[in-house]
C-alpha cells in the first residue's frame, strides 16, 4: 500500500529532520515504528498524511503519487491518531467522533442518522458510549484518546497511522484499544503504521522499523555506552 523511496522529510526553510527513507508497508498488517524522542517520527507521520510536503523523494500510496489525492479522497484512505489532543472548543463527545465522516460526506452536508449510529458504534466499541453526550473538554486525557480511536475508525480506513495511540491509557484498556484497531484493520485487509515506546506492545506488531539519527533500519540500534 505504501512505497517510500528516498523520502527526505523536514519543515520549510529548515534542515531536513529525517531521510532519506526507503521502506514498504504492505497492505495488510501493523508495521511498528521505533526510535528515541525527536528522531523525526511524527514529522514523517506529517508527511505520510499530506500535511507536510517531502524534501525529495517519492511517496506513493495504493500505486498512486499522493500528490494526486484530493483532501477528501487522501483522509478517506488514511486515518490519523494523534498522541495527545488538548481541544479547543467544547463540541459533545459524540459531535466529536461524527467529525470522522466527514471526508465520505458531500459538500455542505450535514451528519444524518447513519453517521450518528456509525459513531455511537465505535463510541460503544472503545468503551466510552457513556461518555456520548459530555463536553470534549470535560473528559479526562484517557477517555479523549479513546474517542480519538473512534474518530478515526469511524470513516473504515484503509491505512491508520496511529502516533503513541494508547499512552494515555491504562494497561487494560491500552491493550483492549490496540486489539480493536488491530481487529478492524484486519477485517478492511488494511495496513497500520504504529509509534510507540511500549515495547510490550511493539511485540505483538508484524515488523518493526527503527529510526535512529534520520535513517531507518530493520534491526534495533546498539546499546548506548554507559
Amino acid at each position: 500500500m505504501i512505497d517510500i523511496d528516498s523520502l527526505v522529510c523536514g519543515y520549510p526553510g529548515a534542515p531536513p529532520v529525517a531521510g532519506p527513507l526507503t521502506f514498504t508497508v504492505p497492505d495488510c498488517g501493523i508495521t511498528c515504528l521505533l526510535g528515541p524522542n525527536g528522531v523525526g517520527k511524527t514529522t514523517l507521520f506529517k508527511t505520510l498524511l499530506g500535511l507536510l510536503v517531502p524534501v525529495s523523494g517519492s511517496f506513493i500510496l495504493d500505486g498512486r503519487p499522493l500528490r494526486t489525492y484530493s483532501v477528501k479522497e487522501l483522509a478517506r484512505t488514511v486515518a490519523y491518531v494523534p498522541q495527545g489532543h488538548v481541544p479547543t472548543f467544547p463540541y459533545l463527545v459524540r459531535d466529536v467522533v461524527v467529525m470522522g465522516c466527514n471526508p465520505s460526506m458531500g459538500e455542505l452536508a450535514r451528519p444524518g442518522p447513519e453517521e450518528l449510529a456509525v459513531a455511537q458504534e465505535q463510541l460503544e466499541r472503545l468503551g466510552v458510549s457513556h461518555l456520548a453526550s459530555r463536553p470534549y473538554t470535560e473528559i479526562s486525557g484517557g477517555e479523549r484518546q479513546r474517542a480519538a480511536i473512534a474518530r478515526a475508525l469511524v470513516n473504515r480506513p484503509d491505512c491508520l497511522l496511529a502516533d503513541e495511540p494508547t499512552g494515555n491509557l491504562d494497561q487494560d484498556n491500552a491493550a483492549h484499544a490496540f486489539a480493536l484497531m488491530k481487529k478492524l484493520i484486519g477485517e478492511q485487509h488494511g495496513a497500520m503504521i504504529i509509534v510507540t515506546h511500549d515495547m510490550n506492545l511493539a511485540r505483538q506488531m508484524d515488523r518493526c522499523l527503527y529510526l535512529v539519527g534520520g535513517k531507518l533500519s530493520d534491526t534495533p540500534p546498539p546499546p548506548a555506552a554507559a
